[in-house]
């Protein structure tokens, strides 16, 4: 099977010892990683086997990457998430302001 640009097997869905394998961590950690980390929600498929997507991955090397490179705490790396999550909310909500008085002004000048 040939690999996409990100180097992984050109595929839709992974299984988690495939996962591991990649991604060099144990299966125990990735599902412990699933209930600590509510961003990472892989697929579940008959017999609760996970299904993990490309994203998923992605996910995963970003959590490694925050507690083993970084040395960040599970809290901490949950807290570097949150920001990033208020980040893109408030970029979605100035956003929509700006729309919103663009809307406005189109009606004000009619």
């Amino acid at each position: 099977m040939k690999n996409d640009s990100s180097g992984l097997p050109n595929k839709k869905y992974f299984s988690i010892s495939e996962v591991a394998e990649l991604c060099k961590i144990k299966t125990h950690t990735l599902r412990f990683w699933e209930n600590e980390f509510k961003e990472l929600k892989p697929l579940t498929r008959k017999g609760n086997r996970r299904c993990y997507k490309k994203e998923d991955i992605a996910l995963i090397l970003q959590i490694k990457t925050l507690l083993y490179e970084e040395r960040l705490t599970i809290s901490g790396a949950k807290k570097k998430f949150l920001n990033k999550e208020e980040k893109q909310e408030n970029k979605v909500s100035a956003d929509l302001i700006i729309e919103l008085e663009d809307i406005l002004r189109t009606l004000k000048n009619s």
